[in-house]
């Protein structure tokens, strides 16, 4: 069985469409009466699968894609990964189920667990599968980095799981260990796996390379102490915040150091997507510079104390990363990379989704700016649906043209 990209991402489409069915139900829930299925668990089945069951399955397939064009995978190489990625699959499926029954509970840890142990296996393939072809890739610099991050961020996970199965939880000790996973995965994982894709995408010159790598030392070096400006609130050792400060800076310039290469240098690349993926790929680059901005703004400290003092700016934070930047440039990579078949139905549901994305996230930013002076705004609620059900409505699109035999 050799391995086919395409099958594994028509899982990628669906599981999406699951994660947002799982938002529009917790939607419905704060608008409107709906007594079953606890909304804290609803929360947990939510992140956990869009975490594992969207993101990290789509990543792992697209690696795993762009690794076998480079070292012409054979039957083996291909058997080993499909099982991996059938395993991780169940292990995502698993933690849907019983988070949304039970919350943090014996069945739904282990499933959390094992997915934790495959995302290990599947690092320390990549990593020995791919070393000749790294040596000379950038994009396998930002891999390695992204498999780093990966099994690092794991740290995280475990000490929550403890806490939750013992019962033994310290406000500071829990909210550090989610931002610390949260952290690692957002700005680690996912960033820079998307970052390797898109390298290897773009393909640069040797000149351009370097110009990346530099970029890449410098975002690397930084990521690990970038984790402090998600524990502001802990009043940090003055030194502590200058070095927290610093890195802040260091992602922010280093990113438009790499904006200014793609502007310069990369635009034929992407002249010849359609015009809907290039509106889209800038979309992103802008929201990933309105994030990065708003890292270095929140290390003042009243900035820092409002925003995570309310919870809609945090919300409206993880969903400008989650939804805005990570899922709207998979899909966009996805399709400029040819994997599934263009049709008029895929291109029109791609941009009813996207619309949906960009309508929530323009409504949880006006909630977190209204929040500041605890102002409310009527229809709020009954506004997010409305995103929601846009949202799930482009992706009920989505997965049907990509589940029809036009993409086997």
């Amino acid at each position: 069985m050799y391995y086919q990209a395409r099958f594994w991402l028509r899982f990628s489409v669906f599981n999406l469409l699951i994660v947002a069915l799982v938002g529009l139900l917790m939607r419905y829930k704060i608008a409107f009466e709906f007594p079953y299925l606890n909304q804290k668990n609803l929360q947990h089945a939510h992140s956990h699968f869009a975490f594992s069951g969207w993101i990290s399955h789509t990543l792992m397939v697209l690696m795993i894609y762009v690794l076998s064009k480079k070292i012409n995978a054979n039957a083996l190489f291909s058997k080993k990964y499909v099982w991996l990625l059938s395993a991780h699959l169940v292990c995502a499926y698993g933690m849907l189920l019983f988070f949304m029954v039970q919350g943090y509970a014996l069945f739904s840890i282990v499933f959390s667990s094992l997915s934790v142990v495959l995302s290990y296996v599947f690092a320390a393939w990549f990593w020995r599968d791919s070393k000749k072809w790294l040596v000379t890739q950038t994009s396998g610099l930002w891999f390695r980095a992204a498999l780093f991050f990966n099994v690092i961020s794991s740290i995280g996970t475990f000490a929550l799981a403890y806490m939750m199965a013992t019962k033994n939880i310290h406000q500071n000790e829990y909210l550090s260990s989610i931002y610390y996973y949260l952290h690692f995965q957002y700005n680690g994982w996912f960033f820079f796996a998307c970052m390797g894709l898109l390298l290897e995408f773009l393909k640069p010159t040797l000149v351009h390379q370097k110009m990346y790598r530099q970029c890449f030392w410098a975002l690397c070096a930084s990521c690990i102490p970038a984790y402090g400006l998600s524990i502001l609130w802990l009043d940090l050792p003055i030194f502590v915040y200058l070095i927290v400060v610093l890195a802040a800076l260091v992602q922010l310039l280093a990113w438009l150091k790499i904006l200014q290469l793609l502007v310069r240098n990369e635009q034929n690349k992407f002249s010849g997507l359609p015009t809907h993926l290039r509106v889209i790929f800038g979309l992103v680059a802008a929201a990933l510079t309105v994030k990065l901005t708003l890292q270095l703004v929140s290390v003042i400290p009243s900035v820092s104390q409002l925003a995570f003092g309310f919870r809609p700016i945090v919300i409206a934070y993880l969903h400008l990363v989650l939804l805005v930047i990570i899922s709207l440039f998979l899909l966009s990579y996805v399709w400029a990379n040819n994997l599934f078949n263009e049709s008029f139905g895929l291109k029109k549901s791609f941009i009813v989704f996207a619309t949906g994305v960009v309508i929530n996230e323009f409504i949880l930013g006006v909630q977190g700016i209204a929040s500041f002076s605890y102002t409310l705004i009527p229809w709020l609620n009954e506004l997010l649906l409305l995103a929601a059900l846009v949202i799930t409505a482009g992706l009920m699109g989505m997965t049907w043209f990509v589940l029809s035999k036009k993409n086997y």
